[in-house]
């Protein structure tokens, strides 16, 4: 793998509308690509155009999801600037989405945790990645 390998994270999920408004009003992505009726399961890829990662969702009718494993299992952001973390959570906030308390404390104190309608959670660090 290099730098410029992309990463998709598929999943499934049994509420598709509701968890696409939380990425894409939430977190500001769109739809970039969507699949139907591929084998029996409906997906759609989000993320933002250009990006090396998305986020795959897929919807089988008749086929449980089940809940998130932990609490602990985290899409994590690090938005450097105040400005650019202020207008991820505002654009949550706008969206309805309120923050919940992490799991490990750590990401109460260097940000805000938010939880899509699946338990699955993003956390908004206001951090600089240390690569």
């Amino acid at each position: 793998m290099t730098t410029v390998t992309t990463l998709r994270i598929a999943r499934p999920t049994e509420h598709l509308a509701q968890v696409l408004r939380f990425y894409i009003e939430g977190l500001g992505w769109s739809i970039l690509d969507a699949f139907q009726d591929h084998e029996g399961i409906d997906g759609v890829m989000v993320g933002l155009p250009g990006a090396p990662y998305q986020l795959e969702l897929t919807f089988k009718p008749g086929n449980p999801a089940g809940p998130a494993p932990t609490p602990d299992d985290l899409l994590v952001f690090y938005l450097s600037g105040k400005a650019e973390w202020q207008a991820s959570v505002d654009r949550f906030l706008a969206a309805g989405y309120k923050p919940v308390s992490a799991s490990n404390p750590y990401w109460d104190r260097v940000g805000l945790t938010f939880e899509d309608p699946d338990g699955y959670r993003v956390v908004l660090e206001n951090t600089k990645w240390f690569s």
